[in-house]
């Protein structure tokens, strides 16, 4: 599954990339600039962010700031990390039925220059919410488990962290 998000993922970039040299040389060898390829490089964008965010990046790997995380002690990590995922997962939660409402009303609204309906546009935003609500849900479960160390050392990015016997 992993493979075939990655593949996903890569595509989205490369036709990105591909739009956005097709606009470079549209503009600066031809004199011809093409308005959709800024638009669809924009739609490709906003998909190849939500999706990569949604199935590929872990936890680790998100911006964060994790400062007194990092000094905590394991209990403590494990404490911090219940209650940020609870917090994340339960706003997400909340929030997911008025945005999939916003989503679907958006289809009224088309792009200006594709005329793409935006609600296939920003389609991939509940997909993330989603994911995001899942994967909550699982690392909630885990930390609640007896191996909750492993979860904390993937949280922390350090898969390798010495953990304490329990």
């Amino acid at each position: 599954m992993k493979k075939g998000c990655e593949g996903i993922a890569v595509t989205l970039f490369i036709v990105m990339f591909a739009t956005f040299l097709l606009q470079i040389f549209s503009r600066y060898v031809l004199n011809e600039p093409l308005g959709w390829t800024v638009e669809v490089c924009v739609i490709l964008y906003i998909w190849l962010v939500f999706w990569t965010s949604a199935f590929l990046l872990r936890d680790s790997e998100h911006v964060s700031f994790n400062m007194l995380f990092l000094m905590a002690n394991p209990r403590q990590k494990r404490v911090m990390a219940i209650l940020g995922i609870f917090c994340i997962g339960a706003a997400f939660a909340a929030g997911l039925p008025v945005i999939i409402d916003y989503v679907q009303f958006m289809r009224i609204e088309k792009a200006p220059v594709t005329r793409i309906p935006l609600n296939y546009i920003y389609a991939i935003f509940p997909v993330f919410i989603i994911a995001v609500v899942i994967r909550s849900a699982v690392s909630l479960y885990r930390l609640l488990t007896r191996r909750w160390q492993d979860e904390v050392a993937a949280i922390a990015g350090d898969e390798e962290e010495q953990r304490e016997q329990p």
